[in-house]
């Protein structure tokens, strides 16, 4: 399903790959945040995303046209997981928000590696 908006002149329909990639630039943003997470299932291998392929670390779902995003990230080492999460959360939504004009209904964050960072 796709984000969609009704205007005077019409429909705008938002992909969510559109969404995924602007949820993961904004997330890398954020500080004590290392990268983009991707997960291979099979072995379960961590692996940190390049900043072309962000949105391989994000997954977007639109149900009654509100948005849950869903953050694999990859942490910096001594940082407080929890105030990294409470940035990402406030920085995501609010960045999520203004450019798509659609609700963010829920941000899952999941912690998927540390890195220890010169």
């Amino acid at each position: 399903m796709k984000g969609h908006m009704n205007t005077d002149i019409g429909d705008i329909m938002i992909d969510n790959e559109v969404l995924a990639q602007y949820a993961g630039a904004s997330a890398v943003e954020c500080f004590g945040v290392v990268g983009m997470a991707s997960v291979n299932m099979k072995d379960g291998i961590v692996k940190l995303l390049k900043r072309d392929n962000l949105s391989h670390g994000v997954n977007v779902t639109i149900e009654d046209n509100k948005i849950t995003i869903d953050l694999h990230i990859i942490v910096s080492y001594g940082v407080s997981i929890s105030a990294v999460a409470d940035n990402l959360i406030s920085n995501v939504k609010y960045n999520v928000e203004e450019f798509s004009g659609i609700e963010v209904k829920k941000i899952n964050i999941f912690v998927e590696g540390v890195r220890v960072i010169d």
